[in-house]
């Protein structure tokens, strides 16, 4: 039987992201997303719901996300549910806690983080953890063209459709 364990959620993040370094150099971050839905009730009355979400993020993605993500920035994260279970020290019971580990994001909003309506300024996306930082403007490069084939190669103007 196939499994599918997909998440995809954009919000805004509740606090500043947290950021470790296993023993190995491995960057964690963990932070939350607040998620919001708005409906109607059956009285047409509007009304709006806060789902908190914890996610964790491993390698370049935990330090791009420290870098460049601070409370309230908005963002787009996929990524896959991991359930952490452990036994409580203080009542020796076993607890347990649903999280999201982000495998891609998308930076949203401004160049400067604040919730802004989701332009593409400073917008990037990084996938797994090999992501780079988001790239730098650079003038446009003049690379020589290889010497044209007359018989491969013809000008636009030259295509008869």
């Amino acid at each position: 039987m196939a499994n599918l364990n997909r998440v995809m959620l954009i919000g805004n993040l509740t606090r500043d992201p947290e950021i470790k370094y296993t023993p190995k150099g491995t960057a964690i971050a963990a932070f939350g997303l607040a998620v919001n839905r708005n409906y109607s009730t059956e009285t047409g009355e509007k009304r709006e719901e806060v789902t908190f979400v914890d996610l964790e993020a491993y390698g370049r993605v935990a330090e791009i996300i420290g870098e460049y993500c601070k409370k309230g920035r908005p963002l787009f994260v996929e990524g896959r549910l991991k359930l952490d279970t452990w036994d409580d020290k203080q009542s020796g019971q076993k607890r347990s806690k649903m999280k999201v580990v982000v495998e891609n994001m998308q930076l949203l909003g401004g160049r400067e983080g604040g919730p802004g309506g989701g332009g593409s300024g400073g917008s990037s996306e990084y996938a797994d953890s090999q992501a780079s930082p988001p790239p730098q403007r650079r003038a446009p490069s003049h690379a020589p063209r290889p010497p044209a084939d007359p018989d491969l190669d013809a000008a636009p103007d030259d295509i008869p459709f």
